[in-house]
């Protein structure tokens, strides 16, 4: 899997990245300043999408920098690092992700986000920082998995647009029951986390992730094409006892 590695300038690449996700050519991924993070598909839709991919309804917490969904004590475990402007990890939520609903809602497997923001610094803009905030208080809420959900299913058709401003992510909210609220909209409007925000870019550059999505299954990294594809990243995680 092609990974952007730091230490270019963004815009060098922009048509391969295109071509890569629009024609799945071969798995890639998003990396701090490289160069090759600013895939391009069309324009922000005033109007999100109606129906984000499904997510199980299980229970979110935070410890440090990181956000588990699931039973804590499941024995299964599947990190998950991304970037809410990276657009392979709305391929990755729209394909492979979608395995882990059952065995979440099952207890078998709980999965630990670390949501980095490291776009805005490559591209401009604070859309993944707005973003991650945003995730971070849809936890308070008890709305976590929805949300996040949510939020990949109306990321910007194209990676530059900094499109995660506040008002559109509480625009978002409304598409998840019960999520909008005094202390929810307050937070994402007051970048009440943004701390915490630097506490998961943090975590992120301390676990030595060079891209997003990347993703590891009881510590094994998964890579290729089968994070994109649901019966593809279905059989990595049966194989390693999760199903």
């Amino acid at each position: 899997m092609a990974v952007h590695k730091a230490g270019r300038k963004a815009g060098r690449v922009a048509a391969a990245v295109a071509a890569a996700a629009l024609i799945g050519a071969a798995a890639s991924a998003c990396g701090p300043d490289d160069g090759s993070n600013d895939g391009k598909g069309g324009t922000v839709s005033e109007k999100p999408a109606e129906k984000p991919a499904a997510k199980p309804d299980a229970p979110a917490s935070v410890k440090g920098g990181v956000i588990t969904v699931g039973d804590p004590k499941a024995k299964h475990t599947v990190k998950v690092y991304e970037d809410p402007r990276c657009p392979f990890c709305k391929k990755f939520e729209d394909g492979g992700a979608q395995a882990l609903v059952q065995p979440v809602a099952d207890g078998k497997v709980k999965v630990e986000y670390t949501i980095a923001s490291f776009l805005d610094k490559n591209l401009g803009g604070s859309g993944s920082v707005n973003a991650a905030n945003a995730l971070r208080a849809s936890v308070d809420a008890g709305k976590f998995p929805q949300y996040h959900a949510a939020v990949f299913a109306h990321q910007a058709a194209e990676e530059t647009d900094d499109a995660y401003t506040p008002a559109f992510l509480l625009k978002i909210a409304d598409k998840v029951e019960g999520l909008r609220g005094g202390a929810f909209d307050k937070a994402v409007t007051n970048g009440t986390y943004k701390k915490w925000v630097g506490e998961a870019m943090d975590s992120f550059s301390k676990d030595g992730i060079q891209g997003t999505p990347t993703v590891f299954i009881d510590g094994k990294k998964s890579g290729g094409e089968a994070l994109y594809e649901q019966a593809a990243f279905a059989k990595e995680l049966k194989a390693a006892g999760i199903s």
